[in-house]
């Protein structure tokens, strides 16, 4: 076995690793809490860490493997997680999204994302702690080497690049959700859409499209701002994301579905 593909496979295996320990910890929490709504804010803990731990590990095979490996691995993972999370959903403007649409309160959003952001931040240390072993040459110096952002381009064009792209995700979420029946085909659908916006993005934002994993992963490293990190990663994908809500109830895009408009 080459050097290389033993790298690969180590870091497969911390994603393996991370999925099956969130996996227990989610089981751990449906039998030892019983208020639904503490259990709601461990799962989005919970589902949080294990999506920035994952999403740590890609970056190790992104920078070594390509942008092709990446993407593949994304693919199969965004596919466990839209099986295994239930209600969680890891990302804050889901949530806000909730608030808009009168289904949730702003109070509870608010708790919701302040449980993914503890559990996307916190992970670090757990993937500090893997990288130091340094079973793979990849991860030599990583555990603690300074960061360095992943927008290439002028603030305003990043914030418009994660605003259409989020924008146009949850379009798509939202028209497969709603208009596929099989549903394991429908999670399938909506994890390649999802996976080929981050890829087309990768180049200039980083793709990330969700404010809790770019912060995660990306806030305090060197080549951003606190105002750029806040403006293109927390105002454009929320920004996109609500827009989304009113182009997909409105007249022209419900009548393209065959639906009847919300919005009159």
């Amino acid at each position: 076995m080459t050097t290389e593909l033993s790298n690969l496979i180590i870091s497969l295996l911390y994603m393996v690793l991370t999925s099956v320990l969130a996996t227990f910890a989610r089981k751990l929490v449906k039998k030892t809490i019983e208020n639904e709504f503490v259990q709601e804010l461990f799962n989005e803990a919970i589902a949080s860490a294990e999506l920035c731990a994952c999403c740590f590990e890609l970056i190790i095979v992104a920078d070594n493997y390509g942008v092709s490996s990446y993407a593949i691995c994304l693919f199969i993972l965004t596919i466990w997680w839209a099986n295994q999370w239930e209600n969680a959903t890891a990302c804050p403007y889901t949530h806000l999204e909730d608030v808009v649409n009168g289904t949730t309160t702003l109070r509870v959003a608010i708790f919701k994302i302040w449980a993914q952001l503890t559990g996307g931040c916190l992970v670090f240390r757990y993937i500090q702690l893997l990288w130091s072993l340094e079973l793979a040459s990849t991860h030599a110096g990583r555990a603690y080497e300074d960061c360095t952002a992943d927008l290439q381009v002028p603030m305003i064009f990043g914030a418009i690049v994660e605003c259409a792209a989020t924008c146009l995700c949850r379009l798509g979420s939202n028209v497969i959700s709603d208009n596929l029946s099989n549903t394991k085909v429908a999670v399938v659908l909506d994890s390649f859409v999802g996976t080929s916006l981050v890829v087309a993005a990768f180049n200039y934002s980083g793709g990330y499209f969700n404010p809790v994993l770019a912060t995660a992963l990306k806030y305090g490293c060197a080549g951003n701002t606190f105002t750029e990190h806040m403006v293109v990663y927390w105002f454009g994908a929320i920004a996109g994301s609500i827009a989304s809500i009113y182009i997909y109830q409105s007249s022209i895009v419900k009548q393209l579905l065959g639906q009847k408009s919300k919005i009159e």
